[in-house]
């Protein structure tokens, strides 16, 4: 018998395996539907978006990743300016000929940038912090919730991706390294420094909405 969400979450979690069920003994609903989020596998449309356009902005904050957890091939985050259009950045689990395998580390974008929380909402970049917890998503659009263990921000020059599903443009500012790299759709990963006007990337499109501190809202939003 469970207590507490928190202790739902670590039953699931025993021995990696857990256990086959739980018995929620609480007088707080709010309770109930943290656990239900606990045990929700939300997915996310990923889509094709073809790049439309890729320039230098210059220097700028930038926020590397650090979770506890080890990350697989073709996991990542979804990053973006707009809360409906992200881009799926992968995970440093291959390295690069500068630096070694960081199987825990997403080299996300700039300050600004928001990524998905496993309540549904959006959180700026520069809002993460050790112990925040933030949606993995993969290549086919199945999340999953780690902890952060560390989150740096540092000045790094800066390129900017902008991308169309369809009707939708998305745009995301993100550090010109190797290390940076997007999907393409047939599940080769693309680094920055070699993606080109016209090359498709995988992206996490849905229809437009606002946001008021996190929270999707129905209002006429216009953003650029």
């Amino acid at each position: 018998t469970a207590k507490n969400a928190n202790e739902v979450r670590t039953m699931f979690g025993v021995l990696e395996l857990g256990v086959d069920g739980v018995i929620l003994s609480a007088n707080n609903v709010d309770e109930v539907n943290e656990s239900r989020q606990y045990l929700e596998t939300r997915m996310f449309p990923i889509k094709p978006a073809k790049i439309l356009d890729i320039r230098d902005v210059g220097s700028g904050e930038r926020v590397c990743i650090d979770t506890v957890s080890i990350l697989k091939a073709g996991e990542g985050m979804l990053i973006g300016t707009r809360s409906n259009f992200m881009l799926l950045i992968h995970n440093e689990s291959f390295g690069s000929s500068f630096t070694s395998p960081r199987p825990f580390r997403v080299n996300a974008g700039a300050v600004y940038c928001y990524t998905l929380t496993p309540d549904g909402n959006t959180k700026y970049l520069s809002e993460i912090e050790s112990g925040t917890e933030v949606l993995i998503v993969n290549k086919d659009g199945i999340s999953r919730r780690v902890t952060v263990g560390r989150s740096k921000i540092e000045t790094r020059p800066l390129r900017l991706i902008k991308a169309q599903v369809e009707n939708e443009i998305g745009t995301a500012i993100l550090q010109n390294a190797e290390t940076i790299r997007f999907m393409t759709p047939n599940g080769k990963l693309m680094p920055i420094t070699e993606a080109k006007v016209g090359d498709e990337i995988l992206a996490y499109v849905k229809p437009p909405s606002g946001r008021h501190f996190g929270l999707e809202v129905n209002e006429f939003i216009i953003e650029k």
